[in-house]
């Protein structure tokens, strides 16, 4: 069983926050489209909370699962947190996004606990602009993506966020980066989420440029129906995604996520806070798992295209 919203598109899958801390400070952050300091905040959902309302949505039909933030790794639990998800049966992926500034103690535990794949967030290799960006030391990060790979981690891919005047001309630098690691290179478009409009406006650098250029190298070329019809280019030695914004109609028709807040409300759409649903406070006060399920059913069916157009 899949459920399909009401435009026909297929939920397959999860994007679970499990924490708004974060070690870093990036200037770009879109914070999974959380409120920033919503009006109800139910505090960080403990492992048995998470694990459960992963159970239900497999049994729901979801199949990928991925971890996000805040930083996963801030949860000193991330490890148990992993291991007991990714037993659920029925359940064929677990992923995880991450600034990799502390993956290098934990990749090996993480792997061997069953995560799969990981996206580590590198929007530059300049030490200066690493820090300016997010105040913290590339050094950390670069050893966190070298670890994932070294633990087995696959694929291990390279969030960069293109930003116009600061890490636009960096992107052959980071194809090369790519290649060396054995890393699939992700070039990302800057949403207008938790930004003001200023810094979107002075930051935002659209693909178009990058996408015609990979065209010209690209030995075959893919896209990607269940992910927003990105494109991947397979280049001779490396794999390079775009990934562009809730602007391009194609992320909204085609999208197949529901996501859930690292304080328990099941959130349909990345651009809106005005249609949660909150599966946490009626978990806490005794909710069966059919009753999760429903608000599940819910949420799904409040998914729709943000961007019509």
């Amino acid at each position: 069983m899949v459920l399909t919203d009401s435009c026909g598109r297929p939920l397959l899958n999860l994007r679970l926050a499990v924490t708004k801390k974060c070690n870093l400070r990036c200037s770009y952050c879109h914070g999974e489209g959380e409120e920033r300091e919503p009006e109800q905040y139910n505090g960080e959902m403990t492992v048995e909370e998470i694990v459960r309302i992963v159970h239900v949505a497999v049994d729901l039909g979801i199949s990928r699962v991925k971890l996000t933030g805040g930083e996963p790794l801030m949860r000193k639990d991330i490890v148990n947190i992993v291991g007991k998800i990714s037993s659920i049966p029925g359940l064929k992926d677990l992923s995880m996004t991450s600034n990799g500034v502390m993956l290098e103690a934990l990749a090996d535990e993480l792997h061997e606990a069953g995560l799969k794949r990981i996206n580590i967030s590198l929007p530059t290799l300049d030490g200066a602009v690493f820090h300016k960006l997010t105040g913290g030391v590339i050094e950390g990060a670069i050893n966190g993506v070298r670890a994932a790979v070294e633990a087995g981690l696959c694929p291990v891919k390279l969030n960069m966020l293109i930003l116009k005047g600061i890490n636009d001309e960096a992107v052959p630098d980071m194809i090369e980066f790519a290649t060396r690691t054995g890393t699939v290179l992700q070039l990302i478009e800057l949403e207008p989420i938790n930004v003001s409009d200023s810094f979107y406006r002075a930051n935002h650098q659209t693909l178009d440029q990058y996408e015609e250029a990979l065209q010209q190298k690209a030995i075959r070329i893919e896209t990607r129906r269940f992910m927003q019809n990105r494109h991947v280019y397979y280049l001779p030695s490396v794999k390079v995604e775009t990934v562009r914004p809730i602007e391009n109609t194609e992320f909204c028709l085609h999208c197949s996520r529901l996501r859930i807040t690292s304080d328990g409300k099941l959130k349909p759409c990345l651009m809106r806070n005005d249609n949660l649903v909150d599966f946490l406070t009626p978990l806490r006060r005794g909710a069966s798992d059919k009753e999760l399920a429903e608000m599940f059913i819910t949420a799904n069916q409040k998914r729709e295209p943000f961007n019509k157009n």
